[in-house]
């Protein structure tokens, strides 16, 4: 603003005429046109002026006189110092409009790359503060936008042109595409699903109604159980032979299907079908819009092959969906007004995700998004529109230098923890035709990839200000991946998010109601929600969410096949065994009966200093606290190393056992799950409760072995359990031998020689 005062002060300068500068030297004030050069009233500036004031412009006078210079003097001595400055300032103004400019041009160059310079710095910086802190940005980074889109404000979303270009409200279904005859066939089992109307009656009978269930045995998933609480139950057996056509993939995933999942097929099946046996039984429940529990997801065997199907089923849901969308938007276009039903163009819900994918790592979102854009792209020339693809790189990449190269892990710890393990993340992906946006607002994508931790900081809870859930009122499907890994970080954060699932939103968001499904307007989308929940293991707390939130009216799946042969049999070590059963009256008090009984039934026995370098495995962390709590009241000799311990305090513990200047040492299980190290110096063994992981006991058992000191004879293991432990119980010994141990309320004591 001053350099433009100064220019404008110097134009009316130079165009004074003799009259104004006349009017200028005989009342030293200027004339009042030029009040308007400060754009404020001010007082006028007086100056006392010479008696010869006619005569002051003299060079002798003025020499004689310098004090007493006039007004009109002080403005025309600033006349050469402003007209040189206002060519400075122009010179200045040029340049900065010229850098104005090119940092437009550099800006609309890196709109339409991936992602600027900027950008990435940005991604370093913020991995590495989320790194450092997680919880100093409640509201989080990701999923929210690209750069430059304001946080505090997570629907606002600043970049119009990739707004427009994946809006399904401005844009139509391409001719080129088609609109699918899949989408028309009444067989077609995703408009079976959504164009299903179901009755009010029909939602009050599922309250009441008693669970129909239903048992088959298919070649490959073995045990599955169908039930449902509609009245119908609808139950089938897999084809020898799947007619590819027959499960109406939307286009291009007929094509790109093949060459994606190739890795998994031999060169006989490749011939033969484009599935494996798991996935072709696994896409087959998929495809019917049915709820699936599977619980034989594990990182080294399936992992990836059952990865590979469910993201088929996303694409393929959310390409139809859209389809749907964008044909109706088109027949509106060319329809006359007042012409047809709104009814018939019903085609969407209340807000625009649709699928929630639910991950436990920044590894498996970035294996889900190139799974994605391997589907879309095949083996075409044409590549697809992936924005932001190099920040999505960069923030759910890892470098593989960063891993220490002497690290010696077992081998489904690697497969766990391989690549980026933050587990704090949530991302938008929105899909049109071939396009894909990452980083897409959420309530402009169409598929959202977070962790349980992601999810929770911005719903919030209840009492919070800033909180958010909206986005979550009209999944249709949702997956949660690698369910096992989320009892390990806080099982909490999932059931928060299933208490916000399919809720009405608090906002309209801009929705045009004409086009929302009847059944969404209801309320009902819970019971049009697919859950597909994928896990390592047979849980109670999974097996509960499955039951209690799988409200859909197509049915439920769950695989369940029984252990025959336990976890037990792994042990290496020549080891007794005595399982210790406890009689509990209920399941709420399992927690305090269980402390009771060791207590005053197990701890009496270790007592004495023969028992020493006695290890006390505990799967709970509250229960670890409580026993902690209960050893320093009772001042015994103990050293504990929990999921929080500093790393020196491990070290020092762990010296401590060894050496047996500890008796006893408390392990908690989910610094076994983090840390997996070798526990040195253990002849006792007390696992308080059955581990979570079978395989988690014959680890254990197995760090006898680390020191052999030929000390075999006297090494001892207990186990505590209840009638509640059953799952848990078969899935170390065995299902037969964990029916006899229910029945009988005797202890049982096994003797594992290391060939069982």
């Amino acid at each position: 603003m001053g350099k433009r005062r100064s220019r404008a002060q110097s134009q009316l300068l130079n165009s004074l005429t003799k009259k104004q500068k006349k009017h200028l030297r005989d009342f030293g004030e200027e004339h009042p046109f030029y009040d308007r050069v400060s754009r404020k009233e001010g007082k006028p500036q007086i100056c006392q002026l010479s008696e010869s004031s006619d005569t002051s412009n003299s060079e002798s006078e003025a020499e004689s006189e310098p004090e007493q210079v006039s007004g009109y003097h002080k403005l025309l001595a600033t006349l050469k110092n402003v007209s040189e400055e206002e060519k400075e300032d122009e010179e200045e103004e040029e340049e900065e409009e010229d850098s104005v400019v090119d940092d437009t041009e550099m800006n609309d160059e890196d709109e339409d790359s991936d992602v600027s310079v900027e950008e990435e710095k940005a991604a370093e910086s913020t991995e590495m503060q989320e790194n450092v802190a997680l919880s100093a940005d409640p509201e989080g980074k990701d999923g929210e936008g690209p750069p430059g889109t304001s946080q505090e404000s997570p629907e606002e979303f600043t970049d119009a042109k990739h707004e427009s270009l994946f809006s399904l409200e401005t844009n139509f279904l391409e001719e080129e595409s088609g609109n699918d005859s899949s989408l028309k066939a009444s067989q077609d089992p995703f408009l079976q699903h959504v164009n299903k109307e179901l009755k009010e009656k029909d939602i009050q009978a599922f309250a009441t109604n008693p669970k129909t269930t239903h048992q088959l045995k298919w070649p490959v998933l073995g045990h599955l159980v169908f039930s449902s609480k509609f009245q119908k139950l609808e139950t089938f057996k897999p084809p020898k032979d799947i007619d590819f056509e027959s499960l109406h993939l939307q286009k291009p995933l007929g094509s790109t299907w093949t060459k994606t999942n190739s890795q998994f097929l031999s060169g006989s099946q490749k011939s033969s079908s484009p599935f494996t046996p798991l996935q072709k039984e696994l896409f087959l429940v998929m495809n019917s819009y049915q709820d699936l529990f599977y619980p034989e997801r594990t990182a080294l065997k399936n992992g990836e092959e059952i990865r590979h199907v469910y993201c088929l089923h996303v694409i393929n849901h959310v390409l139809k969906a859209n389809a749907q969308v964008l044909g109706n938007n088109s027949k509106r276009r060319s329809q006359k007004r007042g012409v047809g039903d709104d009814d018939d163009f019903r085609d969407q819900g209340l807000t625009r995700p649709k699928v929630l994918i639910v991950v436990p790592f920044r590894e498996a979102a970035l294996r889900v998004v190139q799974l994605f854009i391997s589907l879309l792209e095949g083996d075409s020339k044409k590549k697809i529109i992936v924005s932001n693809k190099k920040r999505f790189q960069g923030e759910y990449g890892s470098d593989p230098g960063e891993r220490p190269p002497n690290l010696k892990r077992p081998e489904d710890y690697e497969a766990v923890f391989a690549g980026n393990i933050d587990d704090h993340f949530r991302i938008g992906v929105a899909i049109l035709q071939r396009s894909i946006r990452l980083y897409a607002p959420f309530y402009s994508s169409d598929i959202l990839i977070a962790s349980p931790l992601g999810l929770r900081t911005i719903i919030g809870g209840e009492g919070e200000k800033k909180r958010d859930f909206d986005f979550l009122s009209s999944i249709e499907l949702l997956i949660i991946d690698q369910a096992d890994i989320y009892l390990m970080q806080n099982w909490e954060h999932v059931l928060h998010l299933m208490n916000h699932m399919n809720l009405l939103p608090l906002d309209s968001h801009g929705v045009d109601f004409s086009r929302v499904r009847m059944w969404s307007l209801n309320n009902w989308s819970k019971y049009y929600r697919q859950t597909l929940l994928f896990g390592a293991l047979q849980d109670a707390q999974i097996n509960s969410v499955f039951s209690k939130y799988c409200t859909n009216f197509q049915g439920q799946v769950a695989v369940k096949n029984v252990p025959m042969t336990g976890s037990i049999s792994h042990v290496l070590v020549q080891l007794p065994h005595v399982f210790q059963r406890m009689e509990v009256d209920s399941f709420a008090s399992v927690i305090d009966a269980r402390f009771n009984f060791f207590v005053n039934k197990i701890l009496p026995q270790y007592r004495d200093a023969v028992m020493s370098h006695t290890l006390i495995y505990v799967p709970s962390y509250f229960d670890f606290v409580r026993l902690r709590n209960f050893f320093k009241k009772e001042e015994l000799n103990f050293t504990h190393i929990c999921e929080y311990t500093q790393k020196s305090g491990v070290s020092r513990a762990r010296h401590f056992f060894l050496q047996g200047e500890k008796q006893f040492l408390l392990l908690t299980e989910r610094f076994h799950f983090y840390k997996r190290y070798t526990i040195k110096g253990i002849r006792n063994l007390i696992f308080y409760e059955l581990p979570t992981y079978p395989h988690f006991y014959s680890e254990v058992c197995n760090m006898l072995r680390a020191t052999d000191r030929g000390e075999e004879a006297t090494w001892t293991c207990t186990v505590l359990y209840s009638k509640y432990d059953a799952q848990r119980l078969a899935a170390v010994v065995g299902v037969e031998r964990a029916a006899q141990m229910l029945q009988s309320k005797k202890n049982v004591h096994l003797f594992i020689t290391g060939e069982n």
